[in-house]
């Protein structure tokens, strides 16, 4: 069950003992299910994580000069097995200053990677826009010169920690190229002029969400991450770490949902058995652990696989996909087994099939996955 994995080769030492201490932490401090107050909760939620050290490894230079993709998956599976905002608030500071982490400045570095690993600054990645989401090329959000800066205007939208944010790592159109080349990545203080929230946006899934809008923002060209065109790269180099890290949430979501699925098979008595002791029930658990670890080892292959240096383009995409469409298995199977329960508000297999549903489109949609995978076999 839970832990084993952890005995594969995958795995460093580091990485064994990173989660028997994370275990030990979420089950002291993290419960399943949200307050009233979903903006507060994640606020809370990355101060504590900052406190408590595990927002060094979402950033490079906070436990190594590099980030440790491994170590990335084990907090977010952990996180994710014990509550999805916990793993909401860790990801977003990860992927909001991965760019900044693998292409920002000294400077750049300097000013946000701290205090993203102290929890004391949030983060954000605004990417998507209302007629372009995967489609990056399709972008419109503009970014022209002026003087020693750029004048922002556009919009995005379905931006996570969108209005809680402190700062935005937003890209925008240059127009050095045509399509994909022609786009810039810049850092955007939240609050600037020119800077508002458009929409607040509520999700089956509760968490801070919204709609950027921009007129006439005046950003430093100091604030470009890397070179002007070089956008779409750095948008692809952050997603490439994190969107495994995605499918590591996933199988957490799914390691949880097949353990309330056996709690409820040993426990629930129907036609003078419990549902463990009927065939079908049975079957329905096997096909679920088969999921969860077929899930696991290409989730693990792609994060070790990174962290030799090795690209990982199409084991990444392979890895989101079937994590998160198998996870979407597991959890209905387990909301199966509980009957009218897994259905009720409150129910820790209704809490997870909410939180999964997400994690199909983000980062990537489960179809942009397989024309990854696709396109690079036919290379």
């Amino acid at each position: 069950m839970h832990g084993t994995h952890l005995e594969w080769p995958f795995f460093e030492d580091r990485h064994r003992e990173l989660a028997a201490s994370l275990d030990a932490w979420c089950a002291e401090h993290l419960a399943q299910g949200h307050g009233d107050d979903i903006d507060a909760e994640c606020k809370a939620l990355v101060r504590a994580l900052g406190a408590a050290g595990w927002l060094r490894h979402a950033i490079a230079g906070g436990e190594g000069d590099s980030i440790d993709t491994r170590a990335i998956c084990i907090l977010r599976e952990t996180l994710a097995r014990y509550n999805g905002l916990a793993d909401f608030a860790f990801a977003m500071q990860g992927l909001g200053s991965g760019a900044i982490s693998l292409m920002g400045t000294p400077a750049q570095r300097e000013r946000y990677l701290p205090r993203v690993a102290r929890g004391e600054a949030l983060a954000a990645f605004a990417l998507s826009e209302p007629e372009a989401g995967s489609d990056v090329a399709a972008m419109q959000c503009s970014a022209t010169e002026d003087g020693d800066g750029y004048l922002l205007n556009g919009e995005k939208t379905w931006i996570s920690n969108g209005g809680i944010a402190d700062f935005y790592v937003l890209f925008a159109r240059t127009g050095e190229a045509p399509g994909s080349r022609g786009i810039s990545a810049f850092i955007v203080d939240a609050g600037l002029p020119g800077f508002e929230i458009a929409e607040r946006i509520d999700v089956i899934a509760p968490h801070p969400l919204a709609r950027l809008r921009f007129s006439n923002c005046r950003v430093p060209k100091s604030q470009m991450i890397g070179a002007p065109g070089e956008g779409f790269k750095v948008a692809m180099r952050t997603l490439d770490v994190f969107r495994t890290s995605v499918a590591a949430a996933a199988l957490g979501f799914a390691r949880r949902a097949l353990e309330e699925g056996l709690k409820q098979a040993k426990s629930r008595r129907m036609f003078g058995a419990t549902l463990a002791e009927l065939p079908l029930s049975q079957a329905k658990l096997a096909d679920m652990a088969c999921t969860v670890d077929s899930s696991a080892l290409l989730v693990y292959r792609a994060a070790w696989q990174r962290d030799q240096g090795r690209g990982v383009t199409r084991e990444a995409a392979m890895a989101k996909l079937m994590a998160t469409e198998g996870a979407q298995q597991v959890i209905d199977a387990a909301v199966q087994l509980h009957g009218g329960r897994g259905v009720r508000s409150g129910e820790i297999v209704e809490s997870l099939y909410r939180e999964i549903r997400a994690l199909r489109i983000y980062e990537g949609a489960s179809e942009v996955q397989q024309l990854i995978i696709g396109r690079d076999l036919l290379k």
